[in-house]
């Protein structure tokens, strides 16, 4: 379990060069300025965050209008890098572990994920990510259209939520940009163990949890991933038909504004 107190959240908030398509068609800068539910996602995530406890808040982003609003919301802001492994990696040398990594265009995170994911990782744990089973995903949204990581332990859908728990959580970094430029070609992501890894993942015997624990002795950590109990956390603002889905739950949901 990890103390949200003494952890900095860090929310990535860069930007594509050329800026980001979806944003320009919503008529705004930056995906984390979208209204939703009356407020800026950026707003939603800042608060869902300070609601779970977490210690220190911090944006990284290039983006004038995305700094003046995370200021303006007591939050720090990190110039982003090339990428977001590198941001993370700016921004973990900055302000160190624990860290818990999430996105600004998280529009429906609730404290309770944040708080369900520091309790739920491993005490030995270096580097958590939280991930949802298709069965949750579908329960909380059903009919969802989403890619579907495969394995012989389900289908796992991506929450942006991961927790570098301590120190040598900087060392997965390098492979940071190579599992999210694969996250939908999970087969690749086994190559990179070997061919015995890749015919099992083939053939269906290789469990997500078992893969990423061996991805994470590679480079010397112990890396787990953590299931979200509400598959809502695996929905995030990448276009038209996730902005139409999460404005709805708001607007069905109270509770989730």
């Amino acid at each position: 379990m990890t103390e949200l107190a003494e952890t900095t959240a860090l929310i990535l908030a860069g930007t594509r060069p050329g800026g980001d398509p979806f944003a320009k068609e919503v008529g705004v800068a930056h995906k984390g300025l979208i209204d939703v539910g009356g407020r800026p996602i950026l707003d939603r995530v800042v608060s869902a965050l300070k609601a779970a406890g977490v210690g220190r808040i911090a944006v990284s982003t290039n983006c004038e209008a995305i700094t003046a609003m995370a200021r303006s919301l007591g939050a720090e802001v990190i110039a982003s890098e090339a990428g977001p492994s590198a941001s993370v990696g700016a921004a973990f040398a900055a302000y160190g572990a624990p860290m818990l990594v999430t996105t600004s265009d998280h529009a429906l995170l609730q404290p309770e994920w944040v708080r369900q994911f520091a309790t739920d990782s491993p005490a030995d744990a270096d580097l958590a990510v939280m991930l949802a089973r298709r069965e949750a995903v579908e329960r909380a949204v059903p009919g969802a259209q989403r890619t579907w990581m495969r394995f012989a332990d389900g289908h796992w859908s991506g929450c942006n939520m991961f927790l570098l728990a301590t120190p040598a959580a900087s060392r997965a970094l390098s492979l940071w940009s190579e599992v999210e430029a694969n996250r939908k070609k999970p087969w690749r992501i086994a190559a990179r163990l070997g061919l015995g890894m890749l015919v099992g993942y083939v053939f269906g015997r290789l469990g997500l949890a078992g893969i990423v624990a061996r991805l994470g002795r590679r480079v010397g950590i112990e890396a787990r991933i953590v299931a979200a109990r509400d598959g809502l956390a695996a929905v995030d603002v990448d276009k038209a038909s996730d902005l139409a889905l999460v404005r709805s739950l708001v607007e069905a949901r109270p509770e989730l504004s």
